[in-house]
């Protein structure tokens, strides 16, 4: 068990040692039970603390995951947009940081536009309170954590060797981040998990950067990473079917059109019953959703006893709850 946490931004995963995030796992744990049992033992844990929740894009789990989490742990949140503040109008980072570091206790940032990732290393420089990234252009860290949590509790702790397939999805409405897709592969193989990347070819892989840190990682801890360009043949043998869609940003950038055009020219990435067949019959389906039905996964698959959707979404709040417990206490270096 790690202790030392208090103050800690939560960036990117590989910004935490596996010691750190399994201290995480057990207190959401603890928080999960007292939940499901209502017994109030944290209610006060975070009393009179306020946490800043500044959104770029709109969103449903992560704002309410965050926002019912400081709530039931006794604080409260405040919800910012670039509009409602003077974001818009051009504030610096480091100003905006170091006057709500002196007024609340932390503040979970959302901003998937590119250069998103920087910019919340620009409010970590100057900040006195934790930074959480609510998912940015590089990484989701708030929501691997829970999938990670999901998974633990699915197999009961036991990950050594089981399959992991991250795999996209034909979803061509939009040109999605990489970010969920590079944190699912860099941190899964630090728990023992052999993590497969199914993509239809080269131009949908992810920054180099992450596909190497991936393969690090596996080698480190001694697991496995691959990357198939057969959805079938990655879903063979799986314990984990994760399927969800991205742009080929490494090929075309943020040319949303060409980006859409080459999507929709590899139709049926989907997972639908007779490919969840083909992976083990413990396997189970997950998303971080909003899925698209019918698109990424059939309705038979969303709805069925192997898919884990809610409570992979229930447990978003459980580990931010968690992490906001670890990070937000008394903080030394605040003025």
């Amino acid at each position: 068990m790690q202790t030392g946490l208090k103050g800690k931004h939560f960036l990117c995963e590989q910004d935490w040692t596996n010691e750190e995030l399994e201290t995480l796992m057990d207190v959401a744990s603890a928080l999960k039970m007292d939940n499901l049992l209502d017994t109030h033992k944290y209610d006060e844990l975070l009393k009179n603390k306020s946490l800043f929740m500044l959104f770029f894009e709109e969103s449903t789990r992560t704002r309410n995951a965050f926002e019912c989490g400081i709530t039931q742990l006794g604080g409260h949140g405040n919800y910012l947009t670039p509009k409602a503040t003077q974001i818009d109008h051009g504030e610096t980072p480091q100003d905006t940081i170091e006057v709500l570091s002196r007024m609340g206790h932390g503040i979970g940032v959302r901003n998937t536009l590119v250069g998103g990732h920087a910019y919340m290393q620009k409010l970590a420089k100057y900040s006195k309170i934790p930074i959480y990234n609510m998912q940015c252009d590089l990484w989701h860290p708030t929501q691997s954590i829970a999938d990670l949590f999901t998974i633990k509790e699915k197999f009961h702790n036991e990950l050594k060797g089981r399959k992991f397939v991250i795999s996209w999805t034909s979803a061509g409405n939009y040109m999605r981040p990489l970010s969920m897709a590079q944190s699912l592969i860099t941190l899964m193989p630090r728990f023992g998990m052999d993590v497969t990347l199914a993509v239809p070819n080269k131009d949908f892989e992810l920054m180099p950067e992450a596909m190497e840190t991936a393969r690090k990682n596996a080698e480190f801890y001694g697991s496995k990473f691959e990357v198939c360009n057969d959805m079938d043949a990655a879903c063979e043998g799986a314990d984990v079917v994760y399927a969800k869609g991205w742009g080929p940003i490494m090929a075309v950038g943020d040319d949303e059109k060409t980006g859409v055009e080459m999507i929709n020219a590899n139709p049926g990435w989907c997972v639908d019953s007779r490919r969840m067949s083909l992976a083990k019959n413990t396997a189970i389906y997950m998303h971080c959703m909003p899925a698209d039905r019918g698109i990424e996964v059939t309705d038979e698959v969303a709805d069925s006893a192997q898919s884990v959707i809610y409570d992979e979404a229930e447990n978003r709040m459980h580990t931010i709850k968690a992490l906001m417990a670890l990070t937000m206490g008394n903080v030394a270096s605040r003025r």
